[in-house]
């Protein structure tokens, strides 16, 4: 990894301003993201401080988990509401190959440390042909166990790989639902949590089954997600590289919070209708999601 200069990226303060900004926008919801966020010296506290913005309903964040048993008393105490967890394989071996340098038993710690804390814990899970896609119903009987929603994730073409060829590795939401069928019976219900993902829910249990279909069963039309990169730039999809860069306005000498909503207000109109992504092509975005952040 290379990383940027510090003065390449935003403080924690612009962060909080920005924060402010979305929530007097109307803004109800607010996730933190990356790369890994844990990482981010002072982020409890400016958790603390975020949730206390008058407005905010929910502050999540997502976590590859490899810190959650340090950092879980201190995320509950800041009044986080609710934690993603990345998990793509229960097997030691497998996971260390597919993170390149995580270990299983360190994010399985950290999800059991979130869950004693009382924190509200959801595992992710992009599934891959030929990776993982034998491991789905072990990972439906873990998150049954633990009593925490699940989400399937199709991988997005983000970036150039050498690792797998994406158009072989593909596996649709669909497939995975025929495979979880076989042996948990479930229905769709009428929930959303404001995101792109389908939900169902596993019968005689509370615990909830997400499916993220970019590929197989588009979500643009119902989109209500921006994201802000660690460099400033307001991201309107993560499949479009259409954006406006807000550092420049929080820097600007004469920075007032007006031209900061007034930015952002004029950013949602040029918002993409949709993604397209073709698994089988060259990626259309060259970015990775772990230079992305936000």
């Amino acid at each position: 990894m290379q990383f940027l200069p510090k003065q390449a990226v935003l403080s924690l303060e612009e962060l909080y301003e920005v924060a402010c900004t979305f929530v007097s926008l109307g803004v109800t919801k607010i996730r933190i993201t990356g790369g890994e966020p844990l990482v981010r010296n002072g982020l409890t506290d400016w958790i603390k401080q975020v949730r206390q913005i008058e407005g905010l309903e929910t502050l999540a964040l997502t976590t590859n988990g490899a810190l959650l048993t340090e950092y879980a008393p201190a995320l509950k105490a800041a009044g986080l509401n609710s934690l993603n967890v990345s998990l793509d394989s229960l097997e030691s071996a497998r996971f260390q190959r597919i993170t390149r340098t995580g270990s299983l038993m360190l994010v399985l710690a950290g999800i059991d440390a979130a869950l004693a804390e009382g924190l509200s814990v959801k595992i992710n899970v992009v599934v891959m042909r030929g990776y993982n896609d034998d491991e789905i119903l072990n990972l439906v009987a873990f998150a049954l166990e633990k009593k925490i929603d699940c989400t399937f994730i199709e991988e997005m073409p983000l970036g150039n790989i050498t690792e797998h060829d994406r158009g072989l590795s593909f596996l649709s939401n669909d497939e995975v639902l025929n495979q979880i069928q076989t042996y948990y019976p479930f229905e769709p219900v009428d929930y959303s949590s404001g995101g792109p993902a389908r939900y169902y829910q596993m019968a005689g249990s509370p615990i909830k089954i997400g499916l993220i279909s970019p590929h197989s069963h588009n979500f643009c039309s119902t989109c209500n997600r921006v994201r802000l990169t660690a460099e400033g730039r307001l991201l309107l999809c993560l499949g479009n590289e259409q954006g406006i860069d807000l550092k420049y306005i929080l820097r600007a000498p004469s920075y007032q919070r007006q031209e900061l909503q007034q930015a952002i207000v004029g950013a949602m109109a040029i918002k993409p209708k949709q993604h397209e992504f073709n698994v089988w092509g060259e990626p259309q975005i060259v970015r990775f999601m772990n230079m992305t952040g936000g």
